[in-house]
């Protein structure tokens, strides 16, 4: 069945998400899976990307699609207790992705991010400037106490960190810059600390972690030999696991906190005569499962050693997983199919 989903995105304490539609938007509760907020066609047309703040009653909406009533290159922050827009972001071009911070926005488009100070007394902080970002790559870290920004750097497969607590004080904050890839980066996060972000390129077979005061590799985790289209990368909330999804249909589990109990290749006990020593000393995944394959989705950690995966074709995954790598399904379900419940 198709429901016409535009994007999913998980708000910042992967507690709910949001749900982008050509008729309209839904927001859900994670756990347990339920409706909260439902807006219809007539309100916002056909929407390309929601983004809510925590959980509280705004939303950031870009419009997208074949029928959109919102303009591409406009943020509007619907206000759901007041049943209405509040606030207008407009550009000169298309914005690609938003993302929010209690009190910060941050507006992604093809060469640059604009932080604005949100939602009270908002104005413009900062302008940074990046390579061609089409897929709108820009994610913050949760913490109250850090605000780490990472977005695309000025070359290719080079991502650059700015600390946006640096423009509370009026100061000029000055980018430090991670040569991670070789190819584009496709897939950037940050854990909830803000002390390592997580990299992978267009190749999709490697994601690196780095400590983002000293910007030295930490560990370089392997999803696969294979090229693949990465969607997702998610941090666990203590930062003892990363998770990933692609189009491979797979979500992968790692360890970070005990990297012990990721996988090592057969080959890595074999000495390293003819082989790619990379390749040999590569971490594979603690645990994976599947997905439907080529569907887009998005992946996080819900409670101990539990990951969820939204997907655009509508459905809802829930596994938990052990240390010893054994992963099983815990919940299944239609998303659209579900709803509303009790509010937030």
């Amino acid at each position: 069945m198709n429901y016409n989903v535009n994007g999913v995105e998980f708000n910042q304490d992967k507690t709910c998400f949001s749900c982008a539609m050509s008729n309209g938007i839904r927001v859900y509760n994670v756990d347990p899976l339920t409706e909260k907020c439902k807006l219809e066609f007539e309100t916002v047309g056909s929407v390309s990307k929601v983004v809510m703040l925590h959980r509280t009653n705004l939303l950031a909406v870009i419009g997208g699609g074949k029928h959109p009533k919102l303009p591409a290159n406009s943020i509007a922050i619907w206000d759901d207790r007041r049943k209405a827009f509040v606030l207008d972001y407009t550009f000169d071009d298309n914005v690609l992705n938003v993302r929010l911070r209690k009190d910060k926005l941050i507006a992604v488009l093809l060469h640059k991010v604009f932080v604005f100070t949100f939602p009270n007394d908002s104005r413009k902080i900062l302008e940074v400037r990046t390579a061609a970002n089409l897929s709108g790559i820009c994610e913050l870290c949760t913490s109250s106490e850090k605000q780490i920004m990472a977005t695309l750097g000025h070359k290719t497969g080079a991502i650059q960190l700015v600390d946006l607590a640096v423009t509370d004080t009026g100061e000029s904050a000055s980018p430090v810059n991670i040569n991670a890839h070789n190819g584009s980066i496709a897939c950037v996060a940050l854990n909830h600390a803000g002390t390592h972000v997580a990299t992978a390129s267009d190749k999709g077979t490697l994601i690196r972690l780095y400590d983002v005061q000293s910007r030295q590799l930490v560990v370089e985790l392997r999803r696969g030999t294979d090229q693949a289209t990465l969607y997702c990368i998610n941090f666990s909330g203590d930062s003892a696991f990363l998770c990933v999804s692609s189009d491979k249909g797979t979500v992968h589990i790692f360890a970070l906190k005990d990297t012990n109990l990721n996988r090592r290749s057969a080959f890595s006990k074999a000495g390293k005569v003819g082989l790619n020593n990379r390749y040999t000393d590569s971490q594979w995944s603690l645990a994976n499962f599947t997905v439907p394959a080529e569907c887009a989705c998005i992946c996080a950690f819900s409670g101990p050693n539990c990951v969820v995966a939204v997907c655009l074709d509508g459905t809802f995954h829930k596994y938990v997983f052990t240390p010893d790598g054994t992963c099983s399904r815990d919940a299944y379900d239609v998303y659209l199919e579900v709803g509303d419940e009790a509010d937030f």
